[in-house]
């Protein structure tokens, strides 16, 4: 059974930093591309960024491109979202998610199969 479990959300000053992680468990980590996606209220779940099996390609939403950055430790079976230069539009919950058959990282929704249950960031004026 494939689960994903976010960690690291809270309540931040705008300008700050935080890092997001994401365990995950019951699958072959290393075969599979990774994705953060986020949900403010009463808007779309959207594309945050993706990296891929290696972890040697990465992609990100133009709004969070230079502030955010995607890592992941195959060993660890963990992926990160670091945080840098937080605004308040960036409110929302975060979500992971796997992609389990494409062979290039995807910003579609529809491509991530598993889903991790979110993780709340609020940021602080």
């Amino acid at each position: 059974q494939v689960q994903l479990v976010e960690s690291g959300g809270g309540v931040v000053q705008a300008g700050g930093s935080l890092r997001l992680s994401c365990a995950a468990s019951g699958l072959s980590f290393s075969s599979v591309n990774m994705g953060w996606f986020r949900q403010a209220p009463g808007k779309e779940r959207e594309f945050v960024a993706a990296i891929s099996r290696s972890g040697t390609i990465t992609s990100y939403a133009d709004f969070v491109k230079g502030r955010f950055t995607i890592s992941r430790d195959n060993a660890k079976m963990t992926v990160y979202l670091q945080m840098n230069s937080l605004k308040q539009d960036d409110t929302a919950v975060y979500y992971c998610a796997a992609d389990l058959d494409r062979a290039s990282p995807s910003s579609y929704r529809i491509a991530y199969e598993r889903w991790g249950q979110g993780t709340q960031v609020t940021v602080s004026s």
